[in-house]
């Protein structure tokens, strides 16, 4: 376990001095000199093999390495422990320093004459909303909270069986149930590794534009994330009630009812109401990508550029989520 711990280290060390080597040559130096130069393959290919083993040699001979310290919180003494730190100076200065360049940051055309004049003249039209839209954009509006509420609670009784099969202190009594933890994990880091509005085009295509597709996108994310948060929940339960009911001789199953699920119903109501919450943000976004609702509204106006309807929508969309959020909120103080 120890050899391993030290090879992922090792490993993040290597790709940190192939990362800032990289950013280097291949973003900085031209963004500096003339966007025109570009280095030779073979020359940055050798350059960032030397960055590497540079960092390789750090972590190996004098204990510098920030993937101990990322990984494990390991952190050296003395010289080494100097070198580290500004070795981790130089990782976030060229990071930020990349960043601008690849996002193309600037100023001077944020306060330009022309784009100021733009700004102007969106946000103007986006605070005269054009009032003969707004049957269309309630029903719209209520189409989105539907969808979330529907995707809420199709989801929830899905995270409610599957969070017990992804908590560790469930599963890992046997060999079985630790495989079956591990690829359950797995599945579900994928699932919620993939945003909405990507399950949204996924569904599009599958069942069609509308709310059902923008529906289908938000059932998955919010079963990979309910799940995640109640088998979170269910590891930092009271071992005490567990271990005094299955001393009468319990079944596994009435052990989880009588002994977990009365420690964790109140959390996963908060959960639940949170996520709904989220959903109804998330529904308003899918929209853009056909998903239905106002977020699909939303899109069509800003297509044809007419602002003053966008600005009725805007209204709508900020109300409905402010109250919303301040319903969910109450709720869950009082939950506590």
């Amino acid at each position: 376990m120890k050899a391993l711990r030290t090879v992922f280290a090792l490993g993040i060390d290597v790709l940190v001095g192939a990362y800032v080597t990289s950013a280097c040559l291949f973003i900085i130096m031209p963004a500096m000199i003339s966007d025109s130069i570009s280095i030779p393959s073979p020359y940055g290919a050798i350059s960032v093999s030397i960055g590497s083993i540079l960092t390789l040699l750090l972590s190996v001979g004098s204990k510098v390495s920030l993937g101990r310290a990322v990984l494990y919180g390991q952190l050296p003494t003395g010289r080494a422990r100097s070198i580290q730190r500004h070795l981790a100076w130089i990782t976030f200065v060229v990071t930020v320093i990349s960043g601008w360049i690849v996002t193309e940051i600037s100023p001077i055309e944020f306060f330009s004459g022309q784009g100021l004049a733009g700004a102007g003249r969106i946000f103007g039209a986006l605070f005269t909303p054009e009032f003969d839209i707004i049957g269309e954009a309630l029903s719209a509006m209520m189409e989105t909270v539907f969808t979330a509420f529907m995707a809420t609670i199709i989801a929830v009784p899905v995270s409610f069986v599957l969070s017990f099969a992804a908590a560790r202190n469930v599963m890992a009594t046997d060999t079985t149930g630790r495989i079956v933890y591990v690829v359950l994990r797995a599945l579900l880091n994928i699932m919620r590794s993939m945003e909405p509005i990507i399950w949204a085009i996924i569904f599009s295509v599958w069942v069609g534009i509308g709310p059902f597709a923008g529906m289908l996108a938000l059932v998955v994310h919010t079963i990979a994330s309910l799940t995640k948060q109640y088998s979170e929940q269910i590891e930092d339960v009271n071992d005490g009630p567990i271990e005094a009911i299955s001393a009468t001789g319990a079944s596994r199953l009435q052990v989880l009812w009588f002994a977990i699920v009365p420690q964790c119903v109140i959390p996963f109501l908060s959960f639940t109401i949170y996520r709904w919450d989220i959903n109804v943000r998330m529904a308003t976004i899918i929209g853009f990508v056909g998903g239905g609702g106002i977020g699909y509204l939303l899109t069509q106006y800003q297509g044809l550029s007419r602002y003053h309807e966008v600005g009725m929508l805007v209204i709508i969309i900020t109300a409905v989520v402010w109250i919303l959020d301040v319903i969910s909120a109450r709720v869950r103080a009082a939950l506590k």
